[in-house]
């Protein structure tokens, strides 16, 4: 029987290395390098082992920090394929205000949403899963679409819920959510970030900005939200049309 090839022999080690516990608790694995250096092997073949352990979940990797053992229940995995995906993240996670509804002149968030003026409502939350925040995110609204939000009690300062602020303002819309632009980037903590959700300023993190319109083409909603890439994996399911 002809041997199996290097990189899945050094995938299954690896893999059962995890499993066993060696790495628990997300620790982080040996570098390419050291790998490399232990077993004799390529770069390239190492590569090629994680490749195959990040397909499957096995472990995930921060840019310029390393690569971490997966399956850690502290670390939180999204699936999205639709708007209505994005809408039940509050199934599972936690909405707890950091900087409640309030009225404020923001010229960039105004422009993208697409306003005659500079005005806009802004709430600001960090997103929690077990207890442990793994996201940040800043939403702005339109002062027409913020009036049919500014009694919840759910986006006071304080606050903390079941809920997504999208969630929260749809029912009161005269057309429902049709569409949400997404972008998504590399950025770093701010102060804001850095002390909602643990971490050092100027940490590595996964920036995603979405602009979410009803089915009249209206913006109603601007969220910039950054995610600590050690607690947060975002996985996308694309599909051939036809």
């Amino acid at each position: 029987m002809k041997p199996a090839p290097a990189y899945q022999v050094l995938r299954e080690q690896l893999r059962e290395e995890i499993r066993g516990g060696r790495y628990a608790g997300g620790a982080r694995l040996p570098t390419e390098s050291e790998l490399s250096e232990q077993y004799g092997l390529s770069r390239q073949t190492v590569r090629r082992a994680f490749q195959d352990l990040v397909a499957e979940g096995m472990v995930y990797r921060v840019p310029g920090r390393g690569t971490y053992a997966g399956g850690d229940s502290r670390r939180y995995l999204r699936r999205l394929g639709s708007i209505d995906d994005l809408m039940s993240l509050s199934d599972d996670t936690t909405m707890e205000v950091v900087d409640g509804l309030r009225r404020r002149v923001d010229i960039d968030a105004a422009s993208r949403l697409r306003l005659d003026g500079d005005v806009v409502h802004t709430v600001v939350f960090r997103r929690m899963h077990d207890g442990i925040p793994f996201g940040h995110t800043v939403v702005h609204l339109p002062p027409e679409v913020a009036t049919m939000v500014t009694a919840s009690a759910d986006l006071r300062t304080g606050a903390q819920s079941r809920h997504t602020v999208i969630g929260l303002l749809e029912p009161h819309l005269g057309s429902p959510i049709a569409e949400a632009a997404q972008s998504i980037t590399v950025g770093t903590a701010d102060d804001g970030v850095a002390a909602a959700i643990g971490c050092a300023h100027g940490h590595p993190m996964l920036r995603v900005d979405r602009l979410y319109r009803d089915s009249d083409g209206h913006a109603v909603e601007l969220a910039v939200s950054h995610f600590l890439p050690e607690q947060y994996t975002y996985r996308i399911t694309l599909h051939r049309s036809g």
